[in-house]
């Protein structure tokens, strides 16, 4: 599927990320940064629909999130980690409905680690490991979630899920 029907699909995906990022939003003194569970939606979107655009939804609607909820200084690092994690679960689940769940779990793995890695250039060690235990808890729950509603997408519409991947 092409065209305005799936430019539409992806910018209510990137919308929904952003608001479910900014509902449930803990605050992380050490970092300067916010656990939350938009992870469901980016994960669940890489799924959906395939690499690029689960690049796009994850990338853009994460990075919207801090925009708008005053984290602008995090966004450029969240376009990056969340797009990379939206590309990364679509790339794997596009391959074969085998590797779905290892697209999903290595989405995760890296959205850990990219935070990781910015936090402790930006704030130190200790800091990056204060902020470890939510970021693998965001992650987890993400992962659960977002696969869960993807199998509970495809069950009710079937074949026709196909159609979504780019």
């Amino acid at each position: 599927m092409k065209g305005a029907l799936f430019v539409a699909i992806v910018a209510v995906l990137t919308a929904v990320t952003m608001v479910v990022t900014m509902a449930f939003q803990f605050y992380v003194p050490q970092t300067k940064g916010y656990i939350n569970f938009g992870d469901t939606i980016v994960i669940f979107s890489g799924l959906l629909l395939g690499g690029h655009p689960g690049f796009l939804v994850g990338g853009i609607g994460s990075a919207l999130a801090d925009i708008l909820s005053g984290y602008g200084n995090w966004a450029p690092f969240t376009f990056v980690i969340k797009g990379i994690e939206g590309f990364t679960v679509g790339f794997f689940s596009k391959k074969s409905k085998k590797l779905l769940y290892l697209g999903a779990v290595l989405g995760g793995v890296e959205m850990v680690l990219g935070y990781f890695i910015v936090e402790y250039f930006l704030y130190g060690l200790g800091a990056a490991l204060a902020e470890l235990p939510g970021n693998i808890m965001q992650a987890g729950i993400g992962i659960f979630v977002g696969v869960g509603l993807y199998k509970i997408v495809i069950r009710t519409i079937g074949e026709k899920v196909k159609l979504f991947k780019s």
